[in-house]
């Protein structure tokens, strides 16, 4: 009786604490000596945590990833909004200005992941639903490195036949951008796939399940689908400055993106969510595909001089884009806004062919999860832009194996480059060894997935969250998987590497037993993926 009595009480004062401190005006927090900030960055998880005079708006920002309007401190302190914020970090505070909503901060417990875990539970809870599983159990294949801009029906069987062939367990198939029509005219392009059903009923029957790149955007070239949309204001419009005056036309805002200039679909209009989805379910229907790679909508293509039916901020286009997904178990974005909790694939940003963007692999995906998005996946294997690739002679092999390890006990490993293309045996023995070291974990990694459908828990985490107060915050060379396992891949080319173990007991994946509480040096020849499991 009296624990039940105290529990409610710590419950009142801590909600006494964050009603005292919900605000509509600039805001300063104090942080002591030795706190440490993250925040909802997914892109600048590298740079967390965050130092002095880092700054971020959220509204309408320029960061092509998810973000989340949350900070958290290591000593228990947050801030959330329903609404995008900017603020900075100095020497001693954190700062909220430019804030569009009401401001909500205060402390709960003195460690990140309790402050981390009342968070999530308040104001981005776990909706009890979690992606297909196939996404967890095996790797995913995305055809955009290797096949680019020339996706057809017989080079997409021709990828996925060398999959099975090259011994690679199938898994979800990612058919990327160019297998359309056009933008917006969400059908097969007739002359490179000739029978797109029979292809999807083959990628089935080599048990492969098929996901289709879509975006927002719709091209003014297919004039019947333009004007049918422009006539319901389901696109865009463009405000024209006359004086200081802002004057509305009819005319949908052409939005420049990196795959040229087109009209883009509002979400606030019900005309554009029925017709999108509309385009989503044909597909399902007529082809049987079985999800979606939602791409672009991020919160930089929705312009301030852009007007939509709903009057939404730029944040807001790109929540109502992400809703789309919780329709499909087989989905993926790279770019969200405050859609933590929800049963979405959240992938990281494309990522350059070198060892610097592989070092940020890890410091991200600890963000995402942090965050609320734990359903998380890193860029593909070798890294996601085409610029890497398009010399073979100058791919690093070492660099692709590497990169296959840090994903290989993440919550989701993604190739597209084909390793039996550009590697040689050894190197490619020992990424199909990264393949196995990941099949070894996937009971633990399934049901690490299926209980942060439920709690909100990180899959991945940080070793500051799960060992608080032994200097880990840090540490971002390293990761947990669930809160016993301690992956420490090899993120540079060479072939040893210092790993922090945290106090107890551990146990490498040679055997060894260690003491915690350390810093050892290991060997990590090209075949090795070290971790360490907890020994309780």
């Amino acid at each position: 009786m009296k624990k039940w009595i105290l529990s409610i009480l710590i419950c009142f004062i801590s909600a006494l604490i964050i009603k005292a401190q919900d605000t509509s005006k600039e805001l300063r927090i104090s942080i002591e000596k030795g706190e440490s900030v993250w925040a909802g960055v997914v892109m600048d998880g590298h740079l967390m945590p965050l130092h002095e005079k880092y700054s971020m708006d959220f509204y309408a920002n320029n960061k092509s990833n998810q973000i989340q309007p949350v900070v958290l401190t290591n000593k228990g302190q947050f801030v959330w909004s329903e609404e995008p914020f900017k603020f900075e970090i100095t020497a001693n505070e954190i700062i909220i200005t430019k804030n569009l909503g009401k401001i909500i901060s205060g402390k709960q417990g003195t460690t990140l992941k309790e402050v981390r875990n009342f968070v999530s539970q308040k104001y981005f809870p776990a909706s009890g639903k979690m992606p297909d599983e196939l996404l967890f159990s095996a790797p995913q294949y995305n055809t955009w490195i290797e096949l680019n801009y020339d996706q057809s029906q017989a080079r997409i069987l021709k990828y996925a036949k060398a999959i099975v062939d090259n011994g690679f367990p199938p898994g979800v198939i990612m058919i990327d951008d160019t297998w359309q029509e056009d933008y917006g005219l969400w059908d097969f392009h007739p002359r490179r796939f000739p029978n797109p059903k029979e292809m999807v009923h083959q990628l089935h029957q080599m048990g492969f399940k098929v996901m289709l790149w879509v975006c927002p955007f719709v091209s003014p070239d297919q004039t019947l689908i333009y004007n049918s949309l422009k006539k319901d204001k389901a696109l865009l419009l463009e405000k024209n400055k006359s004086t200081d005056i802002w004057k509305t036309t009819d005319d949908p805002i052409m939005i420049r993106w990196w795959d040229g200039v087109s009209a883009e679909l509002d979400f606030s209009n019900p005309v554009a969510v029925k017709w999108f989805n509309n385009q989503l379910d044909r597909l399902v229907n007529d082809y049987g595909v079985d999800g979606f790679k939602f791409d672009a909508a991020d919160t930089r293509f929705y312009p301030a001089y852009s007007l939509s039916m709903g009057n939404v901020i730029p944040n807001t286009q790109t929540e109502l884009y992400a809703q789309f997904g919780l329709r499909f178990p087989l989905n993926e974005y790279r770019a969200c806004w405050k859609m933590g909790g929800q049963a979405l694939v959240q992938r990281l940003h494309d990522k350059a062919h070198s060892w610097s963007d592989l070092q940020k692999l890890i410091p991200s995906m600890i963000i995402e999860g942090l965050v609320g998005y734990t359903f998380s996946c890193p860029d593909m294997i070798g890294g996601g832009l085409l610029s890497g690739f398009e010399d073979e002679s100058k791919i690093n092999q070492d660099l692709v194996v590497r990169s296959a390890q840090c994903h290989a006990l993440m919550p989701m490993m993604q190739f597209s480059v084909a390793p039996w293309r550009v590697l040689d045996k050894e190197h490619l023995a020992a990424v199909k060894k990264a393949v196995e070291y990941r099949q070894k974990f996937v009971p633990l990694i399934l049901k690490l997935a299926k209980e942060s459908a439920i709690s909100g828990e990180s899959i991945l985490k940080s070793l500051e969250y799960v060992f608080p107060d032994q200097g880990f915050a840090n540490t971002i060379d390293q990761f947990m998987l669930g809160d016993d396992i301690l992956v420490a891949p090899m993120l540079n080319s060479g072939d040893t590497r210092d790993v922090k173990l945290p106090k107890g007991t551990w146990i490498d994946d040679l055997g060894v037993k260690y003491k915690g509480g350390s810093t050892i040096k290991i060997n990590v020849p090209i075949n090795r993926l070290a971790y360490f499991i907890r020994k309780k």
